[in-house]
């Protein structure tokens, strides 16, 4: 099996508004096809939103994401990177929920995760709600509790929702370190925000020793100087990064199901992504594009964006990883 049959389609040689749609304008190799073995990142839709509690409509966004991830090309500008000519990538399609049943949508998708984590594959999802993380969370730490980055507005540890709901959009990392899924003392959050229901979340943070980040710290602090601590918290052990669109301000990035004003803008968010550099990245979620309060695109068009980033982290890391085994 070549390389270039893991190349994108090129703009120069079919217009970006043709072709059908598939992340990055990558070859799509479902989970039974021969050439799944090649694969080395994943790029993978949860179009499910579940977990919703108020405004619906991440269920619509991998699709939307497919589509203006068109834009996305060969080439990461700043960085240099040429993650496509580093590492084999592919769209493996998406995980098919069951919308009305929410604890079989999560054995769908920790079985489909499963699978993918079989081949050694690193997985680089668009959701869906935040939910959708821990069905993943269950796949890709069987062997061992991971570290996590959490970009978000919001820290998602809540212990339940109306009287005893335990899986929401607001509980998947409550319940992750209570599986035994997440090292808390591995998990950093950052850009925290907005008004509060109680110190609920943070407390149990605190009992647990989850670093959280708020963002008048990130915003003091600079984002250098904060993913340098970032960094330093998950060390060299297998971490997980969950990236909600929320993180960033709604003035940039509006479509999205609870948004928070006063957050990054765009380029801060770019940057908070490119600061992962070096960090065993063992999958990732780009989670929360709302298309239906989306209507220009562009929140989609910077949840693929940062998709991109982080997969130039990632083919980094793999290619480096590679070079040193090779060496040995």
């Amino acid at each position: 099996m070549t390389h270039d049959f893991f190349r994108p389609v090129s703009g120069f040689d079919l217009p970006r508004f043709a072709g059908i749609p598939t992340f990055m304008r990558l070859p799509h190799v479902g989970l039974d096809d021969p050439r799944i073995s090649q694969v080395q990142v994943g790029l993978i839709g949860a179009p499910w939103d579940g977990g919703t509690t108020n405004r619906p409509g991440p269920r619509h966004g991998p699709r939307q994401m497919r589509d203006l991830s068109t834009m996305i090309r060969a080439e990461n500008g700043s960085t240099r990177v040429r993650p496509f000519d580093l590492v084999r990538c592919a769209d493996l399609g998406d995980v098919a929920p069951n919308p009305g049943d929410l604890m079989d949508s999560m054995a769908r998708m920790t079985a489909f995760y499963a699978r993918v984590k079989a081949q050694g594959i690193v997985p680089l999802t668009a959701g869906g709600d935040h939910l959708c993380t821990l069905p993943i969370l269950r796949a890709m730490a069987g062997d061992a509790p991971l570290g996590m980055i959490h970009f978000d507005s919001h820290t998602d540890l809540f212990h339940s929702y109306f009287g005893g709901t335990m899986y929401t959009h607001g509980t998947p990392f409550r319940r992750a370190v209570e599986e035994g899924l997440l090292d808390p003392g591995r998990v950093c959050m950052i850009g925290i925000r907005g008004p509060a229901y109680d110190r609920e979340d943070r407390d149990f943070a605190d009992a647990v020793g989850i670093r959280v980040i708020p963002v008048e710290e990130l915003f003091a602090r600079g984002t250098d100087d904060v993913m340098a601590e970032a960094r330093a918290i998950v060390g060299q052990g297998d971490t997980y990064v969950s990236y909600d669109i929320d993180f960033v301000d709604p003035a940039y990035a509006p479509g999205t199901g609870t948004p928070e004003i006063g957050g990054p803008t765009s380029w801060q968010a770019l940057q908070v992504a490119r600061g992962l550099k070096g960090v065993k990245v063992v999958g990732a979620d780009l989670v929360e594009v709302s298309p239906p309060f989306d209507p220009s695109g562009g929140t989609a068009f910077l949840g693929v964006t940062l998709m991109f980033e982080m997969l130039c982290v990632i083919a980094g890391r793999l290619a480096a990883d590679a070079a040193k085994t090779g060496a040995a």
